[in-house]
């Protein structure tokens, strides 16, 4: 008889440190859409927001507290009690809530940021876990920077904090620091040096600077960790987080290697990550692992040849099982509403009539102009619906554009600003750039443009081109996404998807300052 595997506690803070990511900051809707994702991916622990950081994410983090029952719903606190006490005010009507509280322990935090001595952070940290208890059983603790804080002082803070009340203790690589084998061995020295580390569970959460936040994951994993912090697509500050499809199904391909395993629903891995990159509008690189668009995609001849005749030669997991479609039923002008519902549900996706009525016009729309419609189509259409569903101050009328060899490009728009047409025309150095100058000439919102990219949804020459536009505005940063056959068509979008963005209330702040 196989032994039992243990439990690998996945904790997702997409929603929290992902928001984090310059442009990625989300509206309550958007939250609560993609905590739903996540409760059918059936992640152990959702990681909603920080109340303290403004009154927008304390309604967010109440809201999907409100909304989510499969899923532990976390707060995240500084060791001080006015954010404590926000958020056990925020998961109050959690079925299951969590209070995540931190300080940081390393000496150049301490020094530098704190201004505290040792025995000052230690006595927060006590303060901070028995104030959390006052709200919840379920307490997690975070020496900050503990990847560059002396294992001695570790030692003593871990061990009162569980004399305290802290039932999950979090390893952070807060700068992503360290190094797999030396971070896996530290996880194993606190757990066997700290007295009463048996009354808690250890967790981790990498940052992916040097490129190893998967990496130094998986390695405290073997030594012993039981619950790892990420996010979709490996979102999050500066060079992102470990990215929660990569550790799924490492441990899950490698059953050989690891007594642990995760009680998460593969299938929803690719749906819930696109639906993340359109939110937030950070697109998935094609090489991304498991979910990049050519994760499963083989070039070589070879490697076409060793796949046709035995899968498992260049695959080590299948694309069905972490949600891509392995026959696709061919959508197309003549397909009928029951066909689209159909396909739509086998990916996932359950709309109400009114929502279906909706996607299922831009559906034909889109037919007229597209061959063949594929998954990725659908996804996008959905998404863009669900977007449009916010309230939004612009919206495109019309675009014109001419371009023509020896000439400057020439763009005419019409935007409607709050329900009211307005028409410019300008001239660019191309027909994307003379389009976001007429835009300006009609909104002159002063915004400067810091990314513009564009990815192919699909294959072939009438696929739709999803296209991201980045733009910063008195020191505030927004990512806007559109997607159509006409990459044209496609950026003008981007740009009022993110100009739209700009026009939403802000008053959040970084959770760490």
């Amino acid at each position: 008889m196989r032994p039992t595997k243990e439990h690998l506690i996945i904790f997702d803070t997409t929603l929290r440190d992902g928001e984090q990511s310059p442009g990625a900051a989300m509206t309550r809707e958007e939250k609560l859409r993609i905590a739903k994702a996540l409760e059918r991916l059936r992640v152990d622990v959702i990681e909603a927001g920080f109340p303290a950081a403004s009154n927008g994410d304390f309604a967010a983090v109440q809201a999907i507290a409100a909304a989510v029952k499969d899923s532990r719903i976390c707060a995240l606190a500084r060791a001080r009690d006015e954010d404590i006490r926000r958020a056990g005010e925020a998961i109050a009507r959690a079925a299951a809530g969590r209070i995540h509280t931190f300080i940081a322990t390393s000496p150049v935090h301490m020094q530098a940021k704190l201004r505290m001595a040792p025995d000052e952070v230690l006595e927060r940290a006590v303060a901070a876990v028995r104030l959390a208890r006052h709200y919840c059983d379920d307490v997690e603790f975070s020496p900050e920077d503990a990847g560059r804080s002396e294992e001695d002082f570790l030692c003593r803070v871990i061990e009162a904090v569980i004399d305290a009340g802290a039932r999950t203790i979090n390893i952070p690589d807060t700068v992503g620091y360290n190094l797999p084998d030396r971070f896996g061995q530290l996880v194993s020295n606190l757990r066997g040096r700290v007295p009463n580390a048996d009354r808690a569970i250890f967790s981790v959460h990498c940052h992916n600077d040097l490129g190893l936040a998967v990496a130094n994951s998986l390695s405290a994993v073997l030594h012993g960790a039981r619950q790892v912090e990420c996010t979709i697509n490996g979102l999050g500050e500066r060079a992102g987080n470990a990215a929660l499809e990569e550790i799924v199904m490492a441990v899950r391909t490698r059953a050989d290697v690891f007594s642990c395993d995760t009680r998460i629903d593969a299938t929803q891995i690719v749906p819930t990550s696109k639906l993340v990159s359109t939110i937030t509008g950070f697109p998935i690189q094609p090489n991304k692992a498991i979910v990049g668009a050519n994760a499963f995609a083989h070039e070589s001849g070879i490697h076409q040849d060793g796949v046709l005749k035995h899968r498992e030669t260049y695959e080590i997991m299948r694309a069905e099982d972490v949600g891509w479609a392995a026959n696709r039923m061919t959508l197309g002008k003549l397909s009928g509403r029951a066909a689209v519902r159909a396909r739509l549900e086998a990916l996932g996706i359950h709309l109400d009539k009114d929502a279906l009525d909706m996607v299922f016009t831009r559906f034909k729309e889109l037919a007229d102009r597209k061959a063949e419609i594929f998954d990725e189509d659908l996804q996008t259409l959905v998404n863009e619906d669900l977007q449009e569903e916010q309230a939004e101050r612009y919206r495109l009328g019309y675009l014109r554009v001419c371009s023509e060899m020896g000439t400057h490009p020439e763009a005419r728009v019409e935007v409607l600003v709050e329900g009211v047409a307005k028409t410019a025309a300008a001239v660019g150095g191309g027909p994307v750039d003379a389009a976001f100058k007429a835009i300006e000439a009609v909104v002159a919102s002063g915004a400067q443009l810091l990314l513009y990219s564009v990815n192919a949804i699909t294959t072939g020459t009438d696929a739709q081109g999803e296209v991201t536009v980045r733009l910063q505005q008195d020191g505030r940063i927004v990512n806007g996404q559109g997607a159509d056959t006409d990459i044209v068509l496609a950026s003008a979008k981007a740009y009022l998807s993110a100009l739209n963005r700009l026009q939403q209330p802000q008053g959040r702040r970084h959770p760490q300052i």
